[in-house]
This record gives C-alpha cells, sequence and structure tokens, in this order.
C-alpha cells in the first residue's frame, strides 16, 4: 500500500511523522507533494526512504490512499489538477472541515473519506473524526480507521457536526493551552514564582487531569465534585470562574461556526 500527501504544511508533515513513528507506515509507502521544495526535502532528510514526488499528480497516481492537506480555497484547483489521474480504486481523503464530501464527490471519480486530524495525534493520542462517501464499502471503512487507530482514536460522526465537533476535538488544544498560559502568565504576576515552575506544574496537572477524564471514569462534573470541598478554596475559584466565563463558550462557538459558514460559502462559489 503507498499512502500519498498533497501538502507537507503544519498538518501533513505531523501526519507523515505520526505514521512512521507509530510503525503504521514504512517511509517508503509514503509518497509526498508540495509546492515548497524545501518542506519536502525536510520529510525526507527526517524518514530516510519517503519519496518526494515533481507534482501533484506524480502523488496521485502512485497512491492507494491519498490525503490532501491543503488550505480550503487551495482544493479546487489541486482536484482540478489530479482528475484525470484518479481511478474508482484510489481512496481521497480530505483533512479539511470545510471542505464538504458533497464537494469532492462532484470533481472526482475515486472513493473519498473526510478525517479531522489533531495535533494530539502527533503523540498518538487524541481523535481523529472520520465521515465517509457512500461509495465506500464497511471493509473500506474499517482499513481507512485500522490506519488511523495507530495514531489516533478513529470517532465515525455525521458530517454536520464537523464544525462543533473539531472545536472541540481540533481547536481544543489551542483554546485549552491558552487557559493554562494566562494561568501560568497570573500565578507568576501575582507571586513570582518563577515561570518554567509554574509551567511544568501547569503542564503535569493537565496530564493528570486527563488521564483523570479518560481512564478513571471522571466526568468534568465529578472532578470538579471531587476537588472541591463547599466552602473551601477551589469552590471559591470555581465561583469566579463560573461568573466571570458565563457565556464565553457559547460566544466562542459562535466565532467558529461564523468562520466555518464564511469559508463553507466561498467554496461553494467554487463548486455551483
Amino acid at each position: 500500500m503507498i499512502v500519498g500527501f498533497i501538502g507537507t504544511g503544519s498538518m501533513g508533515s505531523t501526519l507523515i511523522d505520526a505514521f512512521i513513528r507509530s510503525g503504521a507506515i514504512l517511509p517508503n509507502q509514503i509518497i509526498a507533494s508540495n509546492r515548497t521544495k524545501s518542506k519536502l526535502e525536510n520529510i525526507q532528510a527526517t524518514h530516510y526512504g519517503v519519496k518526494l514526488a515533481d507534482n501533484n499528480a506524480e502523488a496521485a497516481v502512485h497512491s492507494d490512499i491519498l490525503f490532501i492537506c491543503v488550505k480550503p480555497h487551495e482544493y479546487h484547483e489541486v482536484l482540478t489538477e489530479i482528475k484525470p489521474f484518479l481511478v474508482d480504486s484510489q481512496l481521497v481523503v480530505s483533512i479539511t472541515s470545510p471542505v464538504l464530501i458533497r464537494h469532492l464527490e462532484q470533481q472526482i471519480p475515486c472513493k473519498i473519506a473526510k478525517v479531522i486530524p489533531s495535533v494530539t495525534n502527533s503523540i498518538c493520542s487524541g481523535a481523529s473524526l472520520c465521515m465517509f462517501s457512500e461509495r465506500l464499502n464497511d471493509n473500506e471503512k474499517d482499513m481507512l480507521e485500522k490506519l488511523l487507530s495507530h495514531i489516533s482514536t478513529p470517532i465515525r460522526i455525521d458530517e454536520q457536526f464537523t464544525r462543533i465537533i473539531s472545536d472541540i476535538s481540533s481547536c481544543g488544544p489551542a483554546f485549552l493551552s491558552f487557559f493554562i498560559q494566562k494561568f501560568i502568565e497570573a500565578a507568576v504576576e501575582e507571586t513570582e514564582i518563577p515561570e518554567e515552575i509554574a509551567t511544568t506544574l501547569a503542564s503535569e496537572m493537565t496530564l493528570g487531569t486527563g488521564k483523570l477524564l479518560t481512564e478513571a471514569s471522571f466526568t468534568p462534573q465529578s472532578l470538579q465534585a471531587k476537588v472541591s470541598v463547599p466552602g473551601g478554596i477551589t469552590a471559591e475559584g470555581l465561583k469566579l470562574l463560573e461568573s466571570r466565563l458565563d457565556g464565553v463558550f457559547h460566544d466562542l462557538i459562535k466565532v467558529t461556526h461564523a468562520k466555518y459558514r464564511d469559508d463553507l460559502s466561498k467554496l461553494d462559489k467554487q463548486w455551483p
């Protein structure tokens, strides 16, 4: 099996690195293309044996599974370029949320899936969100999920929930790390604790909290109850957060959805 990648920017290179380090794919099973040759050379320098394609069409021709890892507005051009070289038996995987399965089905003849990865996949953790065209049978769906299971927990979702689930799974690490960053900055400013110590403590706390939520059967609510004693320090802190953050996450979801709708509207103009 040969797995191709069109686009080796942040997420494309993350997937290549994770697949190879997890043992899911050997370097010589990968072919990649990118407009910036230096990005390809960096991947090959890290993972000797990865094949570098001269163009997107070459990557498409030689791939059994082809991941397209480019920006939304670049999809139409890329698909137009590779369409003549695709056959029905190939599987094209989009990793971009505003590009819908129907957009892909309108332009290319092969099997189609949509997978939304997360930066957490770089350490073989977190989820990968999976959506499938009706062109795939159950065995083909299972095959792709088995590949993704080396670097993530594959979760099948309905495409209508792409944005909100991406907010939690893919954008979430950035949102959560922003909260942690502000916590650390406040601790340093208020108490003069060394930033390095505060960062280590916050990072270890985040790791432990994640394990409690995933491995110890805690829910966010039950974990708060476990730590918080009525009338205690944690309870006072939670009370403040409840009042100050009221409505913030609703607004956050509205902002991300508005951006998603804007991107989708622009794409629909490319695919009338």
